[in-house]
């Protein structure tokens, strides 16, 4: 099979996914989008799903010098199936898991899959991938924050912590549909962090688009290199978002950029701790938090 390995086969569909043409596309998002069910499903179901036909899932393979479809699978042997695609349909295999084998069950697939995801964002590509956006981060002026629907509060606790260090967010969110108007001032020396994923958020998409154009970077926090955000983005970090739940997890996104924000913090310093201090010192000021404090113990 031409020595391709799963890894390698990605990366070439990858860099040669612009010159195929609509129906390969179509494939080779389903290949690299879903590379467990490649290995676990049949070629007819996988045709069914990805909406494209078995003959196209065979030319893909042929296209890369393999005899057929089946060599293809052998490359992602130890995937498992993905869940279904509508929320509806997730809901339904979650009460079919959830009659059959019970809370307990569930529970524990819920907290395996979350395990893989995080367990995916420590690799060496994860890592690189966090330390070339923070990179971006840390230079920048500016970093307007901006997450739509499930991943606000992604795009938030980045915010949050940023503003706790002293580094200069904006949160691209406001009453009365005027959250963009904050984009107005961003240009070259600043950054937007995107977060989307599959369903993706047109206003998402279109803001990181509209950001390019002014000359500003993009780093994008998303499931897939094929995914339309990351399509503009120059920085990508991945994160799964596959759940046995009905919903897609947000757990990834959010261990994603909390360790941005402790990569981005690293690298100010001093200033880390100066700006800390004078949070803390803000804090105590309002009266913001309950604090219990310890007994002395007398000598």
């Amino acid at each position: 099979m031409v020595g391709w390995s799963s890894t390698t086969f990605n990366a070439e569909l990858k860099a040669q996914f612009g010159a195929l043409s609509p129906q390969l596309q179509e494939a080779a998002r389903w290949v690299i989008d879903h590379p467990d069910d490649v290995a676990l499903l049949s070629l007819r179901e996988q045709a069914r799903r990805s909406g494209v036909t078995p003959v196209t899932l065979t030319r893909l393979a042929q296209r890369f010098e393999l005899k057929g479809y089946d060599d293809l699978r052998r490359l992602y042997a130890d995937a498992v199936r993905e869940r279904p695609e509508s929320f509806r349909g997730r809901a339904q295999e979650l009460l079919a898991r959830h009659g059959s084998s019970g809370d307990a069950a569930l529970a524990q697939d819920i907290f395996a899959a979350l395990a893989r995801h995080l367990q995916a964002l420590s690799g060496r590509e994860a890592v690189g991938r966090l330390v070339a956006a923070a990179e971006v981060i840390a230079a920048a002026d500016h970093v307007f924050c901006l997450g739509q629907r499930s991943t606000f509060a992604v795009a938030f606790i980045f915010h949050y912590v940023r503003s706790l260090f002293g580094s200069k967010s904006v949160l691209v969110d406001s009453p009365g549909g005027t959250g963009r108007d904050a984009l107005r001032t961003i240009g070259r020396k600043d950054v937007l962090l995107a977060v989307t994923a599959d369903p993706y958020v047109r206003e998402t998409v279109e803001t990181a688009r509209y950001v390019k154009a002014r000359g500003a970077r993009v780093v994008a926090i998303t499931d897939s290199d094929l995914s339309p955000l990351a399509a503009v983005a120059d920085r990508v970090v991945l994160i799964g978002t596959e759940s046995p739940s009905f919903f897609h997890t947000m757990t990834p996104a959010f261990a994603a950029v909390e360790c941005l924000a402790a990569l981005v913090a690293a690298r100010r310093g001093k200033e880390t701790l100066s700006a800390l201090a004078e949070s803390e010192q803000q804090l105590a000021a309002f009266n913001t938090y309950v604090i219990r404090t310890r007994k002395r113990v007398r000598s």
